[in-house]
């Protein structure tokens, strides 16, 4: 049975050039570069509620650094260096072998180096903390979204929900279209090159993480302002779009975690060059409505307000 330490060395010790000190000390030592900022954040992902003890591990892996990648680009940050902490039921060595292909081949794609960590034996736990840079007054904020401003999300909304309820037995789909949306579910695509693009141009941001309403409801109480979506607009694949007359599709587009896309507010003025860049980025971004001065949020159908029942995923009331 392989120890602690040498399934950190086999499957978690890597290069850390961006480092002063990376793994094997106490704590790793980091600089920001000059000018910079540091941007911090994490998230823990738990065995049976946020995914499955069947769920491919190269998945898992992808995932558990991802969610924390989709923060940095809520914040306009550049991702740096990334800290994993592994409670293990067991050394699985075939496991690991397969999530640390899922972590390393994310975190290589966008430069994040892992410095550091813990592993114990457990129920199967993952926390990741990331650590990003940005120049200190071009972060993108949750509390800057003024009425008039143009409420935005890139991507396809709701995808992910309906891979779960999928999933669960809840959505019935033909494989093509299960096939269709899985991928959103299992390996979504954080959206670093958005955030860094919006930098200067976005007033407000936030990342898709527990349902739109949920999440665009941060931004509104932070800026202390209200909106109005027009759910004609929003983004959806076809296998939602076919669906929309259906209650539960409807809250898995309004209401559903885990797409992890963006959604920002910008000013009506800027509207040309966030058009340009969904062009540059070949990312569809979509306007959906307008931030107002009154408080609250509503989403309209074909002009009338819409009945909504939960906003989002909350982890202590579902």
């Amino acid at each position: 049975m392989p120890s602690e330490f040498d399934l950190i060395k086999r499957f978690f010790t890597r290069d850390t050039p961006g480092a002063l000190l990376g793994v094997g000390d106490d704590a790793a030592l980091l600089a920001p570069s000059p000018g910079m900022v540091l941007a911090v954040s994490a998230d823990m992902l738990v065995e049976g509620r946020h995914f499955s003890p069947g769920d491919g591990p190269g998945s898992v892996g992808h995932k558990s650094l991802a969610v924390n990648l989709s923060d940095m680009a809520a914040m306009g940050a550049q991702p740096r260096w990334a800290l994993l902490s592994l409670a293990l039921p067991e050394a699985d060595e075939a496991w690991l072998k397969g999530f640390a292909g899922g972590f390393f081949g994310l975190a290589e794609k966008f430069g994040v180096e892992l410095v550091g960590g813990d592993t114990t034996r457990g129920p199967r736990n993952i926390s990741v903390q990331i650590i990003g840079e940005m120049p200190a007054d071009q972060a993108l904020r949750r509390d800057g979204a003024k009425a008039g401003d143009e409420v935005w999300v890139s991507g396809r909304i709701g995808t992910a929900a309906a891979a779960l309820a999928y999933r669960q037995g809840k959505l019935e789909l033909d494989p093509l279209e299960a096939a269709s949306c899985l991928p959103a579910l299992y390996v979504p695509q954080p959206r670093i090159a958005l955030g860094l693009a919006l930098r200067g141009i976005a007033s407000a941001a936030i990342d898709i993480s527990d349902g739109l309403l949920a999440d665009l409801g941060h931004i509104l109480e932070r800026s202390e302002v209200g909106a109005e979506i027009a759910f004609e607009a929003l983004p959806v694949n076809d296998v939602i779009a076919a669906r929309l007359d259906s209650d539960s599709v409807r809250r898995c587009v309004l209401a559903g975690g885990d797409d992890y896309e963006l959604c920002f507010t910008a000013p009506a003025s800027r509207h040309g060059e966030i058009a340009a860049l969904a062009e540059a980025l070949e990312l569809p971004l979509t306007p959906i409505g307008r931030i107002t001065a009154d408080s609250g949020l509503t989403v309209l159908k074909n002009g009338q307000p819409l009945a909504v029942g939960a906003t989002g995923f909350d982890h202590f009331s579902e």
